[in-house]
């Protein structure tokens, strides 16, 4: 029993830090978007890393998703791209959710207005 306590304070360490969104950018490309997004995340290895970003429009169905498929341990912050993301006419601006390997999908958003 005197291990609950510590083992309930490494559990709360492991979800204090979603992946940030730092920055992102969109540009269109005729019918699709590019957008680039920028995250920061304590990626500890194998075990703890940011693994993906999403856009959403504003009823939250998802643009597209961006799979990060290793950890960024010596890179933070760093950027990746999402191309050939199908946006329409009348959305003016994107949600974007970042996710990591323990934590999940972030319920904090980054909004971001088309150009």
């Amino acid at each position: 029993m005197k291990y609950t306590i510590p083992l309930l304070f490494l559990a709360g360490l492991a979800q204090a830090d979603p992946p940030e969104i730092t920055g992102a950018s969109a540009q269109q490309s005729g019918v699709s978007w590019s957008f680039s997004v920028t995250l920061a995340h304590p990626d500890t290895g194998w075990d703890h890393y940011a693994d993906g970003w999403r856009i959403e429009d504003a009823s939250g169905a998802v643009l597209g998703t961006r799979v990060l498929a290793h950890p960024h341990v010596n890179e933070q912050p760093f950027t990746r791209s999402l191309s050939g993301v199908q946006v329409p006419d009348t959305v003016t601006e994107v949600f974007i959710r970042s996710r990591c390997v323990v934590d999940g999908w972030s319920e904090d958003l980054f909004i971001l207005t088309l150009p």
